[in-house]
């Protein structure tokens, strides 16, 4: 199959230079089984303005082929990943494809591929990764702005969708909130690259490289971003620290725009010296903070599946995780981990200090849960499920045009 899979953005590895999560490690399981991919990103999170923006001019990486097109300012790449450029060559080239797969939703990518795939009779699906709902939290403008977007777009992306795919039965209810019929929707749990994390760091790199002299690290791994619950976590922490001393609160990950506002907090609480964050960290470097934290914890407002939970157990790490999400979905059916409801600061304080007080019986639970997984959730056998779900969208696209 000749596979366009068009992705908002990607991560370069430091060590590498090579795109780094579990998308690409799907390209790249799917490049194996004999597939053409070529992957359509933008460059919002290209710092250094240093990889390929004219199309014509691509990477290949692994087999993938790899456009990447310039983003219309950086505040408009984070909202929609306003990327023009991109224009021509959906236009020109979308035809050359079997099927397109869309990754999230509300991008201005989305729209144009939608209108080109429509024109030519070109199936795609849509996984839209926990951006489907509107949020009201985030307030009225943001609300309104996704309101007029599904009005003026999304509901034509969804409707015109061979498929669309929910990674967790509440990822699909969020779907059919939005009017895509039952029929539409696939539930696909995100594989896990298992074979990636069979040969762990020793322990004590991560310590050792940010000098962390504390004996309990409490770990954050994703982006800093208001949905992550942040906020939540660092007042809950803050609980903890009045009664332990030895713990640190250490944040992994990229700047979604809310770094600001969680340094205000921290330093309203007096916690600048036992709150540490890291930036962006991938390979080994995130498998060492994996492997030296304590227990980690995600404490979204929402989450759609639990692929940060789920690759701390690969590292046999405890996992806390809100509760009423996707991801807590994920852990509650395997019994992977402790769920708290999220705003509930005694309870996530408290929940903190068993797993530290009792790490033994944390430990037999993030060991049954690490089996299952490497049993059940591997990258080997995730993949075929989303072969067949091309291979469907194509029949049906024969089918239809049969008829």
């Amino acid at each position: 199959m000749k596979i366009l899979q068009v992705l908002p953005y990607f991560f370069l590895s430091k060590a590498e230079g090579k795109p780094v999560g579990l998308i690409y490690s799907l390209l790249k399981e799917l490049v194996k089984r004999g597939n053409e991919v070529t992957l359509y990103t933008t460059d919002a999170f290209d710092k250094k303005n240093s990889r390929p923006k004219n199309f014509g001019e691509y990477l290949e990486l692994d087999g993938i082929k790899i456009y990447e097109f310039g983003s219309l300012g950086k505040r408009l790449a984070y909202i929609l990943r306003f990327s023009p450029s991109m224009i021509p060559a959906i236009k020109e080239n979308i035809r050359s494809f079997d099927v397109v797969h869309l990754q999230e939703y509300p991008t201005f990518q989305n729209i144009i591929v939608h209108h080109y795939a429509k024109k030519y009779g070109i199936p795609y699906v849509l996984d839209a990764h926990g951006s489907i709902a509107r949020m009201p939290e985030r307030g009225r403008l943001w609300w309104l702005i996704r309101w007029l977007f599904d009005v003026a777009f999304g509901y034509g992306i969804l409707r015109d969708a061979s498929k669309v795919i929910a990674e967790t039965e509440v990822g699909a209810t969020e779907y059919e909130e939005l009017g895509v019929r039952k029929g539409k929707i696939v539930v696909i749990g995100p594989p896990f690259a298992t074979h990636e994390f069979s040969q762990l760091p020793p322990p004590g790199l991560f310590r050792r490289k940010y000098n962390i002299k504390h004996r309990h690290i409490i770990l954050f791994l994703g982006r800093i971003n208001w949905i992550k619950g942040l906020d939540f976590l660092i007042k809950s922490f803050y609980q903890l620290a009045q009664s332990k001393s030895d713990v640190i609160l250490v944040i992994v990950g990229p700047d979604d725009g809310y770094k600001s506002t969680l340094e205000r907090l921290i330093n309203e609480l007096s916690l600048s010296d036992k709150v540490l964050f890291t930036g962006f960290l991938d390979g080994d470097e995130k498998l060492s903070a994996l492997v030296d934290a304590d227990v980690v914890v995600q404490t979204s407002i929402y989450e759609q599946a639990a692929r940060v939970p789920f690759e701390a157990i690969l590292c046999n790490t405890p996992v806390i995780v809100s509760k009423n999400t996707g991801a807590g979905e994920d852990v509650k059916r395997i019994d992977a981990g402790y769920l708290v409801e999220y705003g509930n600061r005694n309870e996530l304080k408290d929940m903190l200090q068993r797993i530290l007080d009792n790490p033994a019986e944390a430990q037999r639970k993030t060991q049954r849960a690490k089996e299952y997984i490497k049993t059940n959730l591997s990258l080997e056998q995730g993949v075929g499920k989303y072969e067949r779900l091309y291979a469907d969208c194509m029949a049906a696209k024969e089918i239809n045009h049969a008829e």
